[in-house]
Protein backbone atom coordinates (compact mmCIF):
# COMPACT_ATOMS: atom_id res chain seq x y z
CA UNK A 1 0.00 0.00 0.00
CA UNK A 2 1.55 3.26 -1.14
CA UNK A 3 0.98 6.47 0.81
CA UNK A 4 0.36 9.64 -1.20
CA UNK A 5 2.89 12.35 -0.72
CA UNK A 6 1.34 15.28 1.10
CA UNK A 7 1.48 18.86 -0.18
CA UNK A 8 2.56 20.07 3.26
CA UNK A 9 5.48 18.90 5.35
CA UNK A 10 4.98 17.12 8.67
CA UNK A 11 6.46 20.10 10.51
CA UNK A 12 3.94 22.45 8.90
CA UNK A 13 1.04 20.13 9.65
CA UNK A 14 2.00 19.74 13.30
CA UNK A 15 2.53 23.49 13.73
CA UNK A 16 -0.80 24.37 12.09
CA UNK A 17 -2.69 21.66 13.99
CA UNK A 18 -1.18 22.70 17.31
CA UNK A 19 -2.04 26.36 16.59
CA UNK A 20 -5.63 25.41 15.73
CA UNK A 21 -5.94 23.36 18.92
CA UNK A 22 -4.54 26.19 21.03
CA UNK A 23 -6.80 28.73 19.31
CA UNK A 24 -9.91 26.59 19.83
CA UNK A 25 -8.97 25.94 23.45
CA UNK A 26 -8.46 29.65 24.10
CA UNK A 27 -11.69 30.51 22.25
CA UNK A 28 -13.69 28.07 24.34
CA UNK A 29 -11.99 29.36 27.48
CA UNK A 30 -12.82 32.95 26.45
CA UNK A 31 -16.50 32.09 25.93
CA UNK A 32 -16.72 30.26 29.25
CA UNK A 33 -14.82 32.95 31.18
CA UNK A 34 -16.84 35.78 29.63
CA UNK A 35 -20.08 34.01 30.49
CA UNK A 36 -18.85 33.49 34.03
CA UNK A 37 -17.70 37.08 34.34
CA UNK A 38 -21.05 38.36 33.06
CA UNK A 39 -22.84 36.12 35.53
CA UNK A 40 -20.60 37.17 38.40
CA UNK A 41 -20.83 40.86 37.49
CA UNK A 42 -24.61 40.69 37.36
CA UNK A 43 -24.75 38.73 40.63
CA UNK A 44 -22.40 41.19 42.30
CA UNK A 45 -24.43 44.17 41.07
CA UNK A 46 -27.66 42.50 42.24
CA UNK A 47 -26.18 41.81 45.66
CA UNK A 48 -24.96 45.38 45.94
CA UNK A 49 -28.32 46.77 44.92
CA UNK A 50 -30.28 44.54 47.31
CA UNK A 51 -27.99 45.47 50.19
CA UNK A 52 -28.52 49.17 49.58
CA UNK A 53 -32.27 48.58 49.23
CA UNK A 54 -32.30 46.82 52.58
CA UNK A 55 -30.32 49.61 54.23
CA UNK A 56 -32.68 52.26 52.88
CA UNK A 57 -35.74 50.17 53.81
CA UNK A 58 -34.55 49.86 57.40
CA UNK A 59 -33.54 53.49 57.82
CA UNK A 60 -35.52 55.54 60.39
CA UNK A 61 -36.03 58.39 57.90
CA UNK A 62 -37.85 56.12 55.41
CA UNK A 63 -39.86 54.23 58.02
CA UNK A 64 -40.95 57.40 59.88
CA UNK A 65 -41.58 59.26 56.61
CA UNK A 66 -43.90 56.51 55.34
CA UNK A 67 -45.56 56.18 58.79
CA UNK A 68 -46.39 59.89 58.94
CA UNK A 69 -44.14 60.50 61.93
CA UNK A 70 -41.81 62.62 59.86
CA UNK A 71 -42.11 64.89 56.88
CA UNK A 72 -42.05 62.60 53.85
CA UNK A 73 -39.95 65.17 51.96
CA UNK A 74 -37.01 64.12 54.10
CA UNK A 75 -37.14 60.77 52.30
CA UNK A 76 -36.03 62.49 49.04
CA UNK A 77 -33.20 64.26 50.86
CA UNK A 78 -32.06 60.98 52.43
CA UNK A 79 -32.10 59.02 49.18
CA UNK A 80 -30.21 61.76 47.31
CA UNK A 81 -27.53 61.68 50.00
CA UNK A 82 -27.38 57.87 49.77
CA UNK A 83 -27.05 58.04 45.97
CA UNK A 84 -24.10 60.36 46.29
CA UNK A 85 -22.10 57.90 48.38
CA UNK A 86 -23.05 54.68 46.50
CA UNK A 87 -22.59 53.31 43.00
CA UNK A 88 -26.29 52.90 42.27
CA UNK A 89 -28.10 54.97 39.62
CA UNK A 90 -31.37 55.62 41.42
CA UNK A 91 -33.30 54.99 44.66
CA UNK A 92 -37.07 55.16 44.67
CA UNK A 93 -39.28 54.88 47.76
CA UNK A 94 -42.97 54.07 47.33
CA UNK A 95 -45.88 53.76 49.75
CA UNK A 96 -48.31 50.88 49.66
CA UNK A 97 -50.36 52.76 47.04
CA UNK A 98 -47.36 52.63 44.61
CA UNK A 99 -46.95 56.40 44.90
CA UNK A 100 -43.31 57.51 44.59
CA UNK A 101 -41.98 59.43 47.64
CA UNK A 102 -38.49 59.82 46.18
CA UNK A 103 -36.93 59.72 42.70
CA UNK A 104 -33.76 61.03 41.04
CA UNK A 105 -36.08 63.09 38.84
CA UNK A 106 -38.05 65.22 41.33
CA UNK A 107 -40.89 65.63 38.83
CA UNK A 108 -41.62 61.93 39.21
CA UNK A 109 -42.33 62.25 42.93
CA UNK A 110 -46.00 61.66 43.66
CA UNK A 111 -46.53 59.67 40.46
CA UNK A 112 -47.85 56.09 40.35
CA UNK A 113 -45.38 53.18 39.77
CA UNK A 114 -46.90 50.96 37.11
CA UNK A 115 -44.29 48.17 36.57
CA UNK A 116 -45.33 44.68 37.64
CA UNK A 117 -41.84 43.66 38.89
CA UNK A 118 -42.83 45.26 42.23
CA UNK A 119 -45.88 43.02 42.71
CA UNK A 120 -44.08 40.31 44.78
CA UNK A 121 -42.44 43.00 46.94
CA UNK A 122 -45.75 44.58 47.85
CA UNK A 123 -46.57 41.16 49.23
CA UNK A 124 -43.51 41.26 51.51
CA UNK A 125 -40.95 39.43 49.29
CA UNK A 126 -37.63 40.82 48.02
CA UNK A 127 -37.16 40.75 44.28
CA UNK A 128 -34.60 41.57 41.58
CA UNK A 129 -35.21 42.18 37.88
CA UNK A 130 -33.96 43.85 34.75
CA UNK A 131 -36.52 46.28 33.41
CA UNK A 132 -37.01 49.35 31.25
CA UNK A 133 -37.80 52.47 33.27
CA UNK A 134 -37.90 56.23 32.84
CA UNK A 135 -34.08 56.38 33.13
CA UNK A 136 -33.46 53.45 30.80
CA UNK A 137 -32.81 49.71 31.22
CA UNK A 138 -31.61 48.92 34.70
CA UNK A 139 -30.92 46.06 37.06
CA UNK A 140 -33.36 46.54 39.94
CA UNK A 141 -33.50 45.37 43.55
CA UNK A 142 -36.73 45.81 45.50
CA UNK A 143 -37.07 45.42 49.27
CA UNK A 144 -40.22 45.85 51.46
CA UNK A 145 -40.37 48.48 54.25
CA UNK A 146 -41.86 47.45 57.59
CA UNK A 147 -42.78 49.67 60.58
CA UNK A 148 -42.06 48.91 64.21
CA UNK A 149 -45.12 46.68 64.44
CA UNK A 150 -44.00 44.58 61.47
CA UNK A 151 -46.62 45.99 59.16
CA UNK A 152 -45.49 46.68 55.60
CA UNK A 153 -45.74 50.37 54.84
CA UNK A 154 -43.86 50.66 51.53
CA UNK A 155 -41.25 49.48 49.05
CA UNK A 156 -37.69 50.60 48.26
CA UNK A 157 -36.46 50.30 44.66
CA UNK A 158 -32.70 50.52 43.96
CA UNK A 159 -31.47 50.48 40.37
CA UNK A 160 -28.12 50.10 38.65
CA UNK A 161 -28.03 50.90 34.95
CA UNK A 162 -27.25 47.93 32.70
CA UNK A 163 -24.67 50.06 30.90
CA UNK A 164 -22.71 50.29 34.13
CA UNK A 165 -22.78 46.51 34.59
CA UNK A 166 -21.66 46.00 30.96
CA UNK A 167 -18.86 48.52 31.47
CA UNK A 168 -17.60 46.49 34.41
CA UNK A 169 -17.81 43.32 32.32
CA UNK A 170 -15.90 45.00 29.47
CA UNK A 171 -13.18 46.11 31.86
CA UNK A 172 -12.68 42.51 33.01
CA UNK A 173 -12.91 41.21 29.43
CA UNK A 174 -10.03 43.41 28.32
CA UNK A 175 -7.76 41.52 30.69
CA UNK A 176 -9.07 38.26 29.30
CA UNK A 177 -8.26 39.32 25.73
CA UNK A 178 -4.73 40.18 26.76
CA UNK A 179 -4.38 36.76 28.40
CA UNK A 180 -5.80 35.02 25.31
CA UNK A 181 -3.38 36.89 23.08
CA UNK A 182 -0.40 35.98 25.23
CA UNK A 183 -1.62 32.38 25.39
CA UNK A 184 -1.98 32.28 21.61
CA UNK A 185 1.54 33.60 21.12
CA UNK A 186 2.97 31.09 23.56
CA UNK A 187 0.93 28.32 21.89
CA UNK A 188 2.25 29.17 18.43
CA UNK A 189 5.85 29.24 19.64
CA UNK A 190 5.32 25.97 21.48
CA UNK A 191 3.75 24.41 18.37
CA UNK A 192 6.70 25.43 16.24
CA UNK A 193 9.19 24.07 18.77
CA UNK A 194 7.20 20.84 19.08
CA UNK A 195 7.04 20.39 15.31
CA UNK A 196 10.76 21.00 14.97
CA UNK A 197 11.56 18.54 17.77
CA UNK A 198 9.31 15.82 16.29
CA UNK A 199 10.93 16.29 12.88
CA UNK A 200 14.36 15.97 14.48
CA UNK A 201 13.31 12.75 16.22
CA UNK A 202 12.08 11.39 12.86
CA UNK A 203 15.40 12.32 11.19
CA UNK A 204 13.64 14.86 9.00
CA UNK A 205 11.52 12.19 7.29
CA UNK A 206 8.00 12.87 6.12
CA UNK A 207 5.16 10.38 6.83
CA UNK A 208 5.18 9.15 3.21
CA UNK A 209 8.92 8.44 3.47
CA UNK A 210 8.45 6.68 6.81
CA UNK A 211 5.63 4.56 5.36
CA UNK A 212 7.79 3.66 2.36
CA UNK A 213 10.72 2.67 4.59
CA UNK A 214 8.38 0.57 6.74
CA UNK A 215 6.97 -1.22 3.67
CA UNK A 216 10.44 -1.85 2.26
CA UNK A 217 11.71 -3.11 5.62
CA UNK A 218 8.75 -5.48 5.98
CA UNK A 219 9.22 -6.78 2.43
CA UNK A 220 12.94 -7.26 3.02
CA UNK A 221 12.43 -9.09 6.32
CA UNK A 222 9.90 -11.48 4.81
CA UNK A 223 11.86 -12.15 1.60
CA UNK A 224 15.15 -13.33 3.10
CA UNK A 225 15.80 -17.05 3.60
CA UNK A 226 17.25 -16.51 7.07
CA UNK A 227 15.17 -16.26 10.22
CA UNK A 228 15.46 -12.81 11.81
CA UNK A 229 14.70 -12.16 15.48
CA UNK A 230 15.16 -8.83 17.29
CA UNK A 231 14.85 -8.00 21.00
CA UNK A 232 14.77 -4.72 22.92
CA UNK A 233 16.71 -3.71 26.04
CA UNK A 234 14.39 -5.79 28.21
CA UNK A 235 15.02 -8.86 26.01
CA UNK A 236 11.44 -8.78 24.72
CA UNK A 237 11.03 -9.86 21.10
CA UNK A 238 10.05 -7.00 18.77
CA UNK A 239 10.66 -8.52 15.31
CA UNK A 240 10.25 -12.06 14.02
CA UNK A 241 9.96 -12.64 10.28
CA UNK A 242 8.04 -15.49 8.63
CA UNK A 243 11.14 -17.67 8.24
CA UNK A 244 11.92 -17.35 11.96
CA UNK A 245 8.37 -18.36 12.87
CA UNK A 246 8.57 -21.30 10.41
CA UNK A 247 11.75 -22.58 12.05
CA UNK A 248 10.22 -22.14 15.51
CA UNK A 249 7.15 -24.13 14.46
CA UNK A 250 9.39 -26.77 12.90
CA UNK A 251 11.04 -27.09 16.32
CA UNK A 252 7.62 -27.35 18.03
CA UNK A 253 7.60 -23.78 19.38
CA UNK A 254 4.11 -22.37 18.88
CA UNK A 255 2.46 -18.99 19.42
CA UNK A 256 3.20 -15.38 18.49
CA UNK A 257 6.66 -14.44 19.78
CA UNK A 258 6.19 -10.65 19.68
CA UNK A 259 6.27 -9.09 23.14
CA UNK A 260 7.47 -12.23 24.92
CA UNK A 261 10.75 -12.68 26.78
CA UNK A 262 13.21 -14.32 24.40
CA UNK A 263 14.67 -16.69 27.01
CA UNK A 264 11.15 -17.94 27.88
CA UNK A 265 10.23 -18.55 24.22
CA UNK A 266 13.43 -19.73 22.51
CA UNK A 267 15.38 -22.58 24.15
CA UNK A 268 19.16 -22.22 24.53
CA UNK A 269 19.15 -18.66 23.25
CA UNK A 270 22.02 -16.30 24.06
CA UNK A 271 20.47 -13.05 22.91
CA UNK A 272 20.06 -11.83 26.48
CA UNK A 273 23.83 -12.36 26.96
CA UNK A 274 24.53 -10.18 23.93
CA UNK A 275 22.59 -7.38 25.66
CA UNK A 276 24.96 -7.68 28.63
CA UNK A 277 28.29 -8.18 26.89
CA UNK A 278 27.74 -6.16 23.72
CA UNK A 279 29.92 -8.65 21.81
CA UNK A 280 28.78 -10.31 18.59
CA UNK A 281 28.61 -14.11 18.29
CA UNK A 282 28.96 -15.39 14.72
CA UNK A 283 28.27 -18.80 13.16
CA UNK A 284 27.19 -20.40 16.44
CA UNK A 285 25.28 -23.68 16.58
CA UNK A 286 22.06 -23.69 18.61
CA UNK A 287 19.72 -26.57 19.44
CA UNK A 288 16.01 -25.75 19.00
CA UNK A 289 14.34 -28.85 20.43
CA UNK A 290 16.37 -31.10 18.16
CA UNK A 291 16.57 -28.73 15.17
CA UNK A 292 20.14 -27.48 14.85
CA UNK A 293 20.43 -23.92 13.55
CA UNK A 294 23.45 -21.81 12.70
CA UNK A 295 23.00 -18.38 14.29
CA UNK A 296 24.64 -14.98 14.19
CA UNK A 297 23.90 -12.66 17.14
CA UNK A 298 24.79 -8.98 16.99
CA UNK A 299 24.11 -6.13 19.48
CA UNK A 300 22.28 -3.00 18.32
CA UNK A 301 24.20 0.03 19.57
CA UNK A 302 22.87 3.61 19.29
CA UNK A 303 24.92 6.55 20.61
CA UNK A 304 27.19 4.16 22.44
CA UNK A 305 24.31 2.44 24.27
CA UNK A 306 23.06 -1.12 23.70
CA UNK A 307 19.37 -0.74 22.79
CA UNK A 308 18.73 -4.27 21.60
CA UNK A 309 20.09 -7.29 19.74
CA UNK A 310 19.40 -9.08 16.45
CA UNK A 311 19.83 -12.75 15.59
CA UNK A 312 19.86 -14.21 12.08
CA UNK A 313 19.73 -17.98 11.77
CA UNK A 314 19.13 -20.84 9.37
CA UNK A 315 18.59 -24.56 9.59
CA UNK A 316 22.03 -26.15 9.58
CA UNK A 317 20.75 -29.06 7.50
CA UNK A 318 19.75 -26.67 4.72
CA UNK A 319 23.17 -24.99 4.84
CA UNK A 320 24.91 -28.36 4.67
CA UNK A 321 22.78 -29.44 1.71
CA UNK A 322 23.56 -26.20 -0.07
CA UNK A 323 27.28 -26.65 0.58
CA UNK A 324 27.16 -30.17 -0.74
CA UNK A 325 25.28 -29.09 -3.86
CA UNK A 326 27.90 -26.44 -4.46
CA UNK A 327 30.61 -29.05 -3.95
CA UNK A 328 28.89 -31.33 -6.49
CA UNK A 329 28.67 -28.49 -9.00
CA UNK A 330 32.37 -27.79 -8.49
CA UNK A 331 33.18 -31.43 -9.16
CA UNK A 332 31.10 -31.38 -12.36
CA UNK A 333 32.81 -28.16 -13.46
CA UNK A 334 36.28 -29.55 -12.85
CA UNK A 335 35.50 -32.68 -14.84
CA UNK A 336 34.14 -30.68 -17.79
CA UNK A 337 37.11 -28.31 -17.65
CA UNK A 338 39.51 -31.26 -17.79
CA UNK A 339 37.76 -32.75 -20.80
CA UNK A 340 37.70 -29.39 -22.54
CA UNK A 341 41.39 -28.85 -21.85
CA UNK A 342 42.29 -32.34 -23.09
CA UNK A 343 40.35 -31.87 -26.33
CA UNK A 344 41.81 -28.41 -26.87
CA UNK A 345 45.31 -29.88 -26.64
CA UNK A 346 44.39 -32.49 -29.24
CA UNK A 347 42.84 -29.86 -31.50
CA UNK A 348 46.09 -27.88 -31.31
CA UNK A 349 48.02 -30.97 -32.42
CA UNK A 350 45.58 -31.51 -35.30
CA UNK A 351 45.88 -27.85 -36.36
CA UNK A 352 49.70 -28.06 -36.27
CA UNK A 353 49.75 -31.22 -38.41
CA UNK A 354 47.41 -29.59 -40.96
CA UNK A 355 49.66 -26.55 -41.26
CA UNK A 356 52.73 -28.79 -41.75
CA UNK A 357 50.94 -30.94 -44.34
CA UNK A 358 51.24 -34.25 -42.44
CA UNK A 359 47.89 -35.47 -43.75
CA UNK A 360 48.68 -39.16 -43.70
CA UNK A 361 49.83 -39.03 -40.09
CA UNK A 362 46.88 -36.73 -39.28
CA UNK A 363 44.44 -39.39 -40.44
CA UNK A 364 46.21 -41.96 -38.31
CA UNK A 365 46.24 -39.60 -35.29
CA UNK A 366 42.56 -38.73 -35.52
CA UNK A 367 41.61 -42.37 -35.99
CA UNK A 368 43.67 -43.27 -32.93
CA UNK A 369 41.97 -40.60 -30.84
CA UNK A 370 38.53 -41.65 -31.99
CA UNK A 371 39.30 -45.31 -31.37
CA UNK A 372 40.71 -44.61 -27.91
CA UNK A 373 37.78 -42.37 -27.05
CA UNK A 374 35.26 -44.95 -28.29
CA UNK A 375 36.97 -47.66 -26.33
CA UNK A 376 37.05 -45.55 -23.17
CA UNK A 377 33.50 -44.28 -23.55
CA UNK A 378 32.19 -47.68 -24.52
CA UNK A 379 33.97 -49.35 -21.62
CA UNK A 380 32.69 -46.82 -19.04
CA UNK A 381 29.14 -46.79 -20.41
CA UNK A 382 29.10 -50.58 -20.43
CA UNK A 383 30.21 -50.76 -16.81
CA UNK A 384 28.35 -47.71 -15.41
CA UNK A 385 24.69 -47.74 -16.41
CA UNK A 386 23.71 -44.36 -14.96
CA UNK A 387 24.52 -41.72 -17.65
CA UNK A 388 25.27 -38.99 -15.12
CA UNK A 389 27.78 -41.12 -13.22
CA UNK A 390 29.27 -42.39 -16.49
CA UNK A 391 29.80 -38.87 -17.80
CA UNK A 392 31.23 -37.84 -14.47
CA UNK A 393 33.79 -40.68 -14.49
CA UNK A 394 34.80 -39.85 -18.09
CA UNK A 395 35.51 -36.31 -16.93
CA UNK A 396 37.62 -37.63 -14.05
CA UNK A 397 39.57 -39.86 -16.46
CA UNK A 398 40.38 -36.77 -18.53
CA UNK A 399 41.39 -34.90 -15.37
CA UNK A 400 43.76 -37.73 -14.40
CA UNK A 401 45.38 -37.80 -17.84
CA UNK A 402 45.83 -34.02 -17.66
CA UNK A 403 47.61 -34.45 -14.32
CA UNK A 404 49.81 -37.25 -15.71
CA UNK A 405 48.10 -39.93 -13.64
CA UNK A 406 47.02 -43.32 -14.94
CA UNK A 407 43.49 -43.96 -13.68
CA UNK A 408 41.83 -47.30 -14.46
CA UNK A 409 38.31 -48.59 -14.03
CA UNK A 410 38.54 -52.30 -13.22
CA UNK A 411 37.32 -54.89 -15.71
CA UNK A 412 35.05 -56.42 -13.07
CA UNK A 413 33.33 -53.13 -12.24
CA UNK A 414 29.59 -52.90 -12.70
CA UNK A 415 27.08 -50.32 -11.44
CA UNK A 416 23.39 -50.66 -12.43
CA UNK A 417 21.16 -47.65 -12.86
CA UNK A 418 19.74 -46.72 -9.41
CA UNK A 419 16.11 -47.19 -8.45
CA UNK A 420 16.24 -43.83 -6.63
CA UNK A 421 17.85 -41.14 -8.85
CA UNK A 422 18.55 -38.81 -5.89
CA UNK A 423 21.30 -41.18 -4.68
CA UNK A 424 23.40 -40.21 -7.72
CA UNK A 425 24.25 -36.83 -6.22
CA UNK A 426 25.49 -38.46 -3.02
CA UNK A 427 27.59 -40.96 -5.02
CA UNK A 428 29.14 -38.15 -7.06
CA UNK A 429 30.12 -36.40 -3.81
CA UNK A 430 31.63 -39.61 -2.46
CA UNK A 431 33.42 -40.77 -5.64
CA UNK A 432 34.54 -37.28 -6.66
CA UNK A 433 36.14 -36.52 -3.30
CA UNK A 434 37.80 -39.96 -3.15
CA UNK A 435 39.33 -39.45 -6.62
CA UNK A 436 40.44 -35.91 -5.76
CA UNK A 437 42.02 -37.22 -2.57
CA UNK A 438 43.81 -39.95 -4.59
CA UNK A 439 45.08 -37.40 -7.13
CA UNK A 440 46.56 -35.38 -4.27
CA UNK A 441 48.10 -38.52 -2.78
CA UNK A 442 50.04 -39.52 -5.95
CA UNK A 443 51.16 -35.99 -6.75
CA UNK A 444 54.67 -36.53 -5.29
CA UNK A 445 54.81 -40.26 -5.95
CA UNK A 446 57.09 -41.85 -8.54
CA UNK A 447 54.36 -44.21 -9.73
CA UNK A 448 51.12 -42.32 -10.29
CA UNK A 449 48.30 -44.80 -10.56
CA UNK A 450 44.71 -44.79 -9.34
CA UNK A 451 42.36 -47.76 -9.42
CA UNK A 452 38.55 -47.64 -9.26
CA UNK A 453 36.26 -50.61 -8.74
CA UNK A 454 32.48 -50.92 -8.40
CA UNK A 455 30.85 -54.14 -7.28
CA UNK A 456 27.15 -54.68 -6.65
CA UNK A 457 25.36 -57.59 -5.06
CA UNK A 458 22.52 -58.24 -2.62
CA UNK A 459 21.51 -54.57 -2.90
CA UNK A 460 24.88 -53.48 -1.55
CA UNK A 461 27.28 -51.29 -3.56
CA UNK A 462 31.00 -51.44 -2.79
CA UNK A 463 33.25 -48.68 -4.12
CA UNK A 464 37.03 -49.00 -3.94
CA UNK A 465 39.46 -46.23 -4.81
CA UNK A 466 43.14 -47.08 -4.46
CA UNK A 467 46.28 -45.04 -5.13
CA UNK A 468 50.05 -45.53 -5.24
CA UNK A 469 50.72 -42.56 -3.04
CA UNK A 470 52.92 -42.25 0.04
CA UNK A 471 50.29 -43.68 2.40
CA UNK A 472 49.22 -42.50 5.87
CA UNK A 473 50.32 -43.26 9.41
CA UNK A 474 47.87 -44.18 12.19
CA UNK A 475 47.50 -40.62 13.51
CA UNK A 476 46.50 -39.28 10.09
CA UNK A 477 44.04 -42.15 9.53
CA UNK A 478 42.31 -41.37 12.84
CA UNK A 479 41.80 -37.69 11.96
CA UNK A 480 41.18 -37.58 8.20
CA UNK A 481 37.37 -37.49 8.56
CA UNK A 482 37.43 -34.49 10.92
CA UNK A 483 36.18 -31.25 9.40
CA UNK A 484 39.08 -29.01 8.45
CA UNK A 485 41.79 -31.60 9.05
CA UNK A 486 44.31 -31.79 6.20
CA UNK A 487 47.99 -32.41 5.59
CA UNK A 488 47.81 -30.11 2.51
CA UNK A 489 47.58 -26.76 4.31
CA UNK A 490 44.83 -24.28 5.21
CA UNK A 491 41.32 -24.14 3.67
CA UNK A 492 41.38 -27.90 3.01
CA UNK A 493 40.06 -30.97 4.82
CA UNK A 494 36.43 -30.84 3.65
CA UNK A 495 36.35 -33.67 1.08
CA UNK A 496 36.47 -36.66 3.42
CA UNK A 497 34.26 -34.81 5.91
CA UNK A 498 31.58 -34.42 3.20
CA UNK A 499 31.94 -38.10 2.31
CA UNK A 500 31.27 -38.99 5.95
CA UNK A 501 28.11 -36.82 5.99
CA UNK A 502 26.83 -38.39 2.77
CA UNK A 503 27.40 -41.86 4.15
CA UNK A 504 25.48 -40.99 7.32
CA UNK A 505 22.45 -40.10 5.20
CA UNK A 506 22.81 -43.22 3.02
CA UNK A 507 23.43 -45.55 5.94
CA UNK A 508 26.84 -46.56 4.56
CA UNK A 509 30.35 -46.89 5.92
CA UNK A 510 33.94 -46.30 4.85
CA UNK A 511 37.15 -48.16 5.67
CA UNK A 512 40.73 -47.09 5.06
CA UNK A 513 43.69 -49.38 4.43
CA UNK A 514 46.96 -47.47 4.20
CA UNK A 515 50.63 -48.02 4.90
CA UNK A 516 53.56 -45.68 4.59
CA UNK A 517 55.07 -45.82 1.04
CA UNK A 518 52.57 -48.53 0.02
CA UNK A 519 49.59 -46.46 -1.01
CA UNK A 520 46.03 -46.21 0.28
CA UNK A 521 42.73 -47.99 -0.37
CA UNK A 522 39.35 -46.47 0.51
CA UNK A 523 36.46 -48.94 0.58
CA UNK A 524 32.89 -47.59 0.74
CA UNK A 525 29.77 -49.72 1.15
CA UNK A 526 26.22 -48.40 0.81
CA UNK A 527 22.76 -49.83 0.30
CA UNK A 528 21.94 -49.57 -3.42
CA UNK A 529 18.87 -50.88 -5.27
CA UNK A 530 19.04 -51.26 -9.01
CA UNK A 531 16.29 -49.92 -11.24
CA UNK A 532 13.16 -52.04 -11.66
CA UNK A 533 13.80 -54.88 -14.08
CA UNK A 534 17.42 -55.32 -13.04
CA UNK A 535 18.19 -58.78 -11.65
CA UNK A 536 20.75 -58.70 -8.85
Amino acid sequence: MRTKKSLFSLQTKIAVLACIVVALALLVADVIINAKISENAQTEASNEAIEIARIVANSAVVIEGLSGKRDEKQIQVFTEKTLSISDVRFITVMDMNRVRKSHPNASKIGEFYEEDDADPVFEGQENTSINQGSLGTSLRALSPVFDEDGRQIGVVLVGIMVESVQAAIDDNRAGIYIGVGVGMLVGVLGALLLARNIKKILFGLEPSAIAKIFEERSAMLQSVREGILAVDQESRMTIANEEAIRLFQQAGIKGDPIGKKVDEYVPNTRLQNILKTGEAELDQEQDLNGTIILANRIPVIVDGEIVGAIATFRDKTEIRQLAEKLTGVRIYAEALRSQTHEFMNKLHVILGMIRMGYYDRLTQYVSGIAHQYQLEVGFVVKKIKDPVLAGFLLGKLSLAREAGVEMKLSETSFLPEPDQPEIVHELITIIGNLINNALDAVEKSTTKEIGIDFSHGNNVLTIEVSDTGLGMDEEVKQNIFMKGYSTKGEDRGLGLYLIQRSLERLGGEINVISNINKGTLFRVTVLYWGKEGYID
